[in-house]
């Protein structure tokens, strides 16, 4: 599989070392610069760039027929758009908020405990994320994807970053260190927790998603999710 990386931070590298030692070839490579390439060079292009680059990015790849798995957050005002597009030109697009396989079945476990707690009015929810220093968005997508599963299945309207309505479900945002990405699911009352954590230990769980989603979207059309990959 020739690869197109779009985005070469941290991500970016840990995704070509994977890539590489499963037997593909990275045949571009791009960080923030504009993208001038062929991508008619590539098998599939993956995008962990920057919320800034990542929607033309997108476009660029879908207008060339490249099938694009976009792992970038801080866009999806424009998700609609990618998605039209991509069924405009009858392309292949996947996006994740994390590609990791042990986060996606901790999605699943999420809304089903969220299912589960609906009509215990007792308990009180909230979420806590935390991730290095570096990261440019908060809360992370991750985050967000979790708020979403509970605010499914919740009288909670919203999430927010601050501590305030009882319609608003809180989510809390650290920033330290080199941390990969923690996430936690706390549900309280005055007699006890009920608590669902997912800790990545390295940036090697995401990368190695990121390719085996590659791998899966060659050949096919439409717009998918890691959910489609794991078949969850």
């Amino acid at each position: 599989m020739k690869v197109a990386l779009l985005g070469y931070g941290r991500m970016g590298q840990a995704i070509e070392k994977i890539a590489l030692e499963r037997g593909h070839e990275i045949v571009i490579r791009k960080d923030m610069e504009p993208l001038t390439e062929d991508l008619g060079l590539a098998d599939v292009a993956i995008d962990f760039s920057h919320p800034s680059a990542a929607f033309d990015n997108i476009v660029s790849c879908l207008e060339a027929g490249i099938p694009v798995v976009s792992g970038t957050t801080g866009w999806l005002e424009r998700f609609e758009e990618a998605k039209a597009l991509c069924a405009k030109t009858q392309g292949a697009f996947l996006y994740a908020s994390n590609f990791s396989i042990g986060v996606n079945l901790f999605f699943n476990l999420n809304t089903y405990l969220a299912r589960m707690m609906r009509s215990l009015k007792d308990y009180d929810v909230e979420l806590e994320e935390i991730h290095h220093v570096h990261k440019l968005d908060a809360p992370s997508g991750t985050a967000i994807t979790l708020a979403e599963g509970v605010l499914e299945h919740s009288e909670k309207e919203r999430w927010s970053l601050e501590k305030g309505s009882q319609k608003e479900l809180f989510i809390g945002v650290m920033r330290e260190g080199e941390v990969p990405g923690t996430h936690k699911v706390r549900y309280s009352s005055e007699v006890d927790s009920i608590e669902i954590k997912h800790t990545a230990h390295s940036r090697t769980g995401f990368a190695l998603g990121a390719i085996v989603a590659s791998e899966w979207l060659l050949g096919k059309k439409g717009v998918f999710s890691m959910s489609d990959v794991l078949d969850l």
